[in-house]
């Protein structure tokens, strides 16, 4: 070895470049050093990504079998669940259109009341086909299209709550008052018969109930305005007379 190169390591596949002549064996070692701390830290901070991604396989990109089962049993798990029971055990349901949602809700009623539920419901189905349902503010709605919702029920502690929408015009009216002037009450209590002929005979004449107060409130709309502009013609001829 020539005494220019002599010291010099040479290093292939760790220096980026061939070394130069006259560099000391210190700085070489070094540099080797640094490399090699930069590819370690390079590798630990892809390890890490590797454990802290749950279930992730970052090598392939896609998730792995542990996290595919995991994910499997806690579907199982929330499609199995049972809503939850709120105050007086009514059922909490997601607010929608439908009758899945209506059927969900009857199911998660609790012991007698889910039996007095599915009776309801077959009645009123039987007294109104095609019938519209849905679910809001955990309650059971029931309606015609075009005429807005005549019924709805409700869980209480000790019993099931029908409301009846106008019921202050049907005939019987319901026994159970409201703070409403319109809305009547049906409750039903564990072991009371229910009278289905005359809670179908209801349904009915709250069908036409429903479609005569939608008119009403149409009419009323448009002989508004004209009630307004009659009251101010009043109120202004009087004060010209008085004056």
């Amino acid at each position: 070895m020539s005494p220019a190169g002599r010291g010099v390591l040479r290093c292939p596949g760790i220096w980026p470049h061939r070394p130069k002549p006259g560099i000391r064996l210190r700085e070489l070692i070094d540099g080797k050093a640094a490399l090699a701390g930069s590819r370690y830290a390079c590798l630990e901070s892809r390890s890490l990504t590797q454990r802290t991604t749950e279930g992730v396989n970052t090598m392939v990109g896609r998730p792995s079998k542990k996290s595919v089962k995991g994910v499997k049993k806690a579907a199982t798990k929330s499609a199995s669940a049972k809503p939850t029971l709120l105050a007086g055990g009514n059922p909490q349901i997601a607010k929608g259109d439908g009758d899945a949602l209506v059927q969900a809700y009857i199911a998660a009623m609790p012991g007698w009341k889910g039996d007095v539920g599915r009776r309801l419901d077959a009645i009123i189905v039987r007294a109104i086909p095609g019938v519209q349902k849905a679910v809001k503010w955990n309650t059971p709605f029931y309606g015609v299209e075009g005429q807005g919702w005549f019924l709805g029920f409700h869980c209480m502690t000790k019993y099931i709550k029908v409301a009846f929408f106008r019921g202050a015009l049907l005939r019987p009216v319901p026994p159970g008052e409201s703070k409403s002037k319109d809305t009547r009450y049906l409750n039903i209590y564990e072991n009371d018969p229910l009278d289905e002929a005359q809670f179908a005979a209801w349904i009915k004449r709250a069908i036409v109930i429903a479609g005569f107060a939608k008119e009403v409130d149409a009419v009323n709309q448009e002989v508004a305005p004209i009630q307004a502009e009659i009251r101010r013609d009043v109120v202004a001829l009087t004060f010209r007379q008085s004056g």
